[in-house]
This record gives C-alpha cells, sequence and structure tokens, in this order.
C-alpha cells in the first residue's frame, strides 16, 4: 500500500498539483491546484486505520483545519478529498462515515468527501479518485502487488524531484525583471525634490505650480502634461521619504513579477489615472507619487486575479490590508488626496491588464482592459474640461501675479480669465486684468475692468489710483479727479495718492 500512497501523489503532482505539506514521516500530504474546481485541495493519508472513532476524529479535525484554510485565503467555498490509505478497513462499522460528504461553516462553505482506500477496493476507489478530479489514475498490478525498497524510493525521489520542479518555476514568477526603472524613477523624484528646494521650497505653492503640480485651471488651459509631472514632484521632505520608501519597496517587487517595460507602462499609466481622478474630483493643487504607487498596488491586486492562490499564499493579506489600511487613513485625515490614490489604483490594475503577465496571452481580456481604460480617459478628460468647478482662486490669483511680475502677461491673463466665480476675490481679479491690459496698451478695456473693481470693492483704494492714471491718459481730468479724490479719502496718509490728486488739479485748470 505505500507504493500506491506514492503512487497517487505522484499521479497528482503531474497534473500540476502542488504539494503545501508533508508530514516528517511521510505519511500525511496536503496537495492543491486550484485549476482543479472539481478537487483544488486533496489530503492523502497512509494509515493503516483499526477503528471507526479514530477516522471519525480525523474527519472531523480535516474540516476544521480546511475550514480555516478557507476564511484564511478568503474563499466562498471549497471542495476537499480526503484520502485514507490502508491496508485493511476499520474492524466496526465505518462506511456510514463515508457515505455522504461532510460540511462545515455556517453556510457548510467547506465540503469534505472522504474515501478509505484498502486491498480489497483498490480499482473501485481509484476510478472514484478519478472521477472526482476529472483525472485518469493509472497504477499496474504488477507495481502493486511487488512492492520493493528500492522502486519505492526511486518513485519517492522520482516524485519530490518533480514537485521541486515546479516550485522552481513558481519562484521565477517573482524573478522574471531585474528593478531599473524603479531606481530610475527614485533618483528622479529625489532631484526634482532638490530642484524644487533650489528654486524656492518644494512646499511653495507657486514653485510647485511653476515646475508641473496638478493645477485644473493650467490643465483646463491645454498644459496636458501636467497630467504626468506631477508623479515626479513633492511636497515636503517627509512626502518624498514616505514615497520613496514605498517606490523602492513595491516597485522592485513589480518590475521582477512584470519585466521593466511592462513596469516602466504600468508605473506611468497609473499616475496620469491618478492625476486624472485628482483633476476630477479635487480642486486643491497636488504633487505625489502616490497615485502611481496604488497602481503598483492594482498591479498586485491583477496578478492576484491570474494566480489567485499564489498571491493569497504570499502577498496577498498583506497586501489588501495595506490598501485598506491607506484608503481609511485617506478618508478620514484632510489633505491627503484619497481621489488620486483610488484613481491610481484603478489605472495601475487596467494598465497591467493590457500588457499582462509576461509569457502570458490573453488577448480577449487585455482587449478589453484597453477599451475600458480609453473610455474612463476620455470621459474623464472631457468631463474634466466641461465642469465649472470652484478652483482655489487664492492660489490662482496668486500665480497670476507671480506671472505679472516676471512680465509674462498672457498666461497671466488666461490664468485669470480661466476662473468661472471669483467670489470675494472679484475686485482682485478685475484689477490685475486691468493692469495686464495697461501693459498690453489697451487703456479703454482697462478702464472697464477698473470700474468693475472699485463697483464690486468701493474701498479698493489702489483701484481708484490707477483708475485716475487711467482717467489721466484719456485727458479725463474731472473723472481722473474723482478716482483720485476716492483714493485719498480711503488712504488719507499715502503721499502718493496726494500728489497725483495735486497733479490731476493742476492739469484740469
Amino acid at each position: 500500500m505505500n507504493v500506491l500512497y506514492w503512487h497517487l501523489i505522484h499521479h497528482f503532482v503531474k497534473q500540476n498539483y502542488r504539494i503545501i505539506k508533508l508530514t516528517e514521516l511521510q505519511n500525511e500530504i496536503w496537495l492543491e491546484s486550484f485549476q482543479h474546481k472539481a478537487a483544488p485541495l486533496i489530503r492523502i493519508v497512509r494509515y493503516d486505520v483499526d477503528w471507526s472513532s479514530w477516522l471519525q476524529r480525523d474527519i472531523e479535525y480535516t474540516g476544521r483545519v480546511v475550514e480555516q484554510l478557507r476564511k484564511r485565503y478568503i474563499m466562498r467555498s471549497i471542495r476537499v478529498l480526503n484520502i485514507y490509505v490502508t491496508t485493511y478497513p476499520p474492524v466496526d462499522d465505518w462506511e456510514f462515515l463515508v457515505a455522504k460528504p461532510l460540511t462545515f461553516g455556517g453556510k457548510n462553505e467547506t465540503v469534505l468527501h472522504t474515501i478509505v482506500l484498502y486491498q480489497a477496493n483498490v480499482e473501485q476507489s481509484l476510478q472514484k479518485i478519478g472521477e472526482m478530479t476529472a483525472t485518469k489514475i493509472e497504477v499496474s498490478a504488477f507495481a502493486l502487488e511487488n512492492e520493493s525498497y528500492d522502486e519505492l524510493e526511486q518513485l519517492k525521489q522520482k516524485t519530490l524531484l518533480l514537485a521541486r520542479e515546479q516550485n522552481e518555476k513558481e519562484k521565477q514568477l517573482f524573478e522574471y525583471g531585474k528593478p531599473f526603472f524603479t531606481y530610475l524613477f527614485i533618483v528622479a523624484q529625489v532631484l526634482m525634490f532638490l530642484f524644487l528646494e533650489w528654486k524656492g521650497g518644494s512646499t511653495n505653492t507657486r514653485v510647485l505650480v511653476e515646475y508641473g503640480a496638478k493645477f485644473n485651471p493650467l490643465i483646463q488651459q491645454g498644459e496636458w502634461w501636467r497630467f504626468l509631472t506631477p508623479v515626479f514632484l513633492h511636497i515636503g521632505f517627509f512626502h518624498l521619504l514616505m514615497n520613496t520608501f514605498a517606490l523602492y519597496y513595491l516597485g522592485t517587487t513589480v518590475e521582477r513579477l512584470y519585466g521593466s517595460f511592462r513596469f516602466f507602462i504600468i508605473y506611468l499609466f497609473a499616475g496620469f489615472f491618478g492625476t486624472l481622478a485628482s483633476f476630477l474630483f479635487t480642486s486643491s493643487v497636488s504633487a505625489g507619487a502616490s497615485g502611481a504607487i496604488f497602481g503598483l498596488f492594482g498591479a498586485l491586486l491583477y496578478f492576484g486575479t491570474v494566480y489567485r492562490h499564489l498571491f493569497m499564499r504570499t502577498m496577498g493579506m498583506n497586501i489588501l490590508s495595506v490598501i485598506g489600511i491607506n484608503l481609511l487613513f485617506g478618508f478620514v485625515v484632510p489633505g491627503i488626496d484619497n481621489a488620486g490614490h483610488i484613481g491610481g489604483l484603478i489605472g495601475g490594475f487596467l494598465a497591467a491588464g493590457i500588457v499582462h503577465l509576461p509569457k502570458h496571452r490573453f488577448a480577449a481580456k487585455q482587449l478589453a482592459s484597453l477599451a475600458f481604460a480609453a473610455l474612463i480617459l476620455i470621459s474623464g478628460i472631457y468631463s474634466g474640461l466641461q465642469k465649472h468647478s470652484s478652483e482655489d482662486v487664492k492660489v490662482t490669483i496668486g500665480l497670476a501675479q507671480h506671472y505679472i511680475e516676471k512680465e509674462r502677461y498672457e498666461r497671466a491673463y488666461r490664468l485669470l480669465k480661466s476662473i468661472d466665480d471669483a467670489g470675494m476675490y472679484k475686485a482682485e481679479v478685475d484689477f490685475l486684468l486691468s493692469y495686464i491690459q495697461i501693459k498690453r496698451g489697451d487703456i479703454t478695456t482697462a478702464k472697464q475692468y477698473l470700474l468693475s473693481a472699485v463697483e464690486t470693492n468701493p474701498r479698493f483704494h489702489e483701484a481708484f489710483y490707477n483708475l485716475a492714471l487711467v482717467y489721466l491718459d484719456l485727458k479725463e481730468y474731472a473723472n481722473a479727479e474723482k478716482a483720485a479724490e476716492a483714493a485719498v479719502s480711503l488712504q488719507p496718509e499715502n503721499e502718493k495718492y496726494k500728489q497725483l490728486l495735486s497733479d490731476i488739479k493742476r492739469f484740469a485748470e
């Protein structure tokens, strides 16, 4: 019966079952293969059973172990084949124990089929096992009747060698590529951080926007590169440190799984998706590799759909836990761009579906992923361009002022005109627009903006002062005098205002 026991093991290993446990005495083995839906988990025991009470206890023990495995791997249900290889059956009544499968769990999620294989029922039992596993088991009667130690050892070694080769193939899945782009992206984001610090500080909103942060008004003005450039920018040293560590650990894993070229596509695609989601759902300035990093989580989740059990056995629970904790943290703590995280997660999953795993081809699935991703991209960009968002007007005005100081008037003008509803900042926006028109030489339009500014805010003394200058240039001396008087009344100690009023009166005489 020892030869039969190892013949069964060898048969299932050849059918791509993986040995997950072999006892020290080699008399109990657990095998798994979730490619075989009829019996994804098989337990084979070589033990000469004497009494049915032992058999009953062992069956119940097996059921409890499998139920724990089912919960651990988050499986809805599982079918298990439990085989006992014994010389003789129990001496007392035992058939009722295996007459029908036992079920475990609150909703009978675990189904345990038991077969007792002994000398007198080998042929019938092997046929039943073959039917339950959808395989054909061939064991010669001669081999069973002429057991020898040497033949048994050869069969063991042959079986264990085959199992070892399968394990090596499994390990190779995690060693397909060597990290290259991971390190390149790390270097890029560190260099960009140092560059931002040199230019005025990585926490300075103006500096961030100037060098590529996600800023909705500028994206709407046609600066499409801002869907990607935020991936390489970070706001403060702690932000850089956390994302660099995350990229190092996740990036090296994903790049080894998918290879460098696929990793490059997944990372940038996820980063684009993360920025797109942020563009759609948040108006604030944002930057960071978090969306792309969540995309690496998405790529690992996709790996889990292809190698579900391998994923759950190796990294699955850790990955799911980290994703859950990070998303929950993002919902609870203010200031975190959770939309970007979720967008990156989805983008990484879809990108992995498009490029698929190395040495795998699944054209239908890849095309479906590509089509779905294209649909999201097109509809997302269109929606983002059409929406009337309440942007952070204060940041927009500050950036426009910066462009005016740099004499980049056209850029400042387009930025200010992108504001749909300036609200309490309307007078300030009109004031800046008037200044730009003055620099352009369009005094008439500048006058209209200044009139709107003082109408919105009658205490805007700078606007009255500039309006007086505009009227003076247009030789409307009476209006210029009124505007200058308003400026002086609001700021009586301002010598510049008083001097202008005096000059206007002299011109009017």
